[in-house]
């Protein structure tokens, strides 16, 4: 099975921690510094597949002009929500509740969307061999601690990652051995 590294994009402009980053967001000169630094990738890889959402898409753009690694895929599995204007610079604490409502049955299927995630990046990876998949904060969190079941949204909330940072997924587990019983 081929490996499959997550990266997070670069900074972009208007980030603000806590805060939805508004959809068309582009990377700002120090995201791009911080892409150039994240390299070199790691031994191997030969494709890139990215989130559609600018910033995402700017870092997986620059990482294959430095690199020479094709963009084989852009994908909205990959892709951060759009939220939606009524909460943009705003914090958690002061979403309307129609918004929390909406947003806490979007988490829930978070968890959904992101093992249909790991089953795209797998069929790609055996096809183009070792990937890089950019994508967004939350996502590459809930994929990294997948196994744990639809609790990976809370752990990926805690567990920051940084711009640019790349961490390599873990092979899925195999399905535990079916036991026989004897009636």
């Amino acid at each position: 099975m081929a490996d499959i590294w997550l990266m997070r994009h670069g900074a972009y402009e208007g980030h603000r921690p806590g805060y939805h980053a508004p959809h068309e967001a582009a990377l700002t000169v120090e995201g791009r510094d911080q892409v150039r630094r994240s390299l070199p990738l790691p031994m191997g890889i030969t494709a890139i597949v990215t989130s559609p959402v600018p910033r995402a898409r700017q870092t997986a753009t620059l990482v294959s002009h430095l690199t020479g690694l094709p963009i084989v895929a852009t994908s909205g599995l990959l892709a951060e929500w759009r939220a939606p204007s009524i909460v943009l610079g705003r914090t958690v604490e002061t979403y309307p509740p129609a918004y929390r409502a909406w947003r806490a049955r979007r988490l829930a299927d978070l968890h959904t969307r992101a093992r249909h995630c790991t089953a795209f990046l797998h069929h790609t990876a055996q096809r183009h061999g070792r990937l890089l998949a950019v994508s967004h904060t939350l996502l590459l969190g809930v994929l990294t601690h997948l196994q744990e079941g639809p609790a990976a949204i809370t752990t990926a909330a805690r567990t920051p990652w940084q711009f640019a940072e790349r961490r390599l997924l873990a092979a899925p587990r195999p399905a535990p051995p079916l036991r026989r019983t004897t009636w």
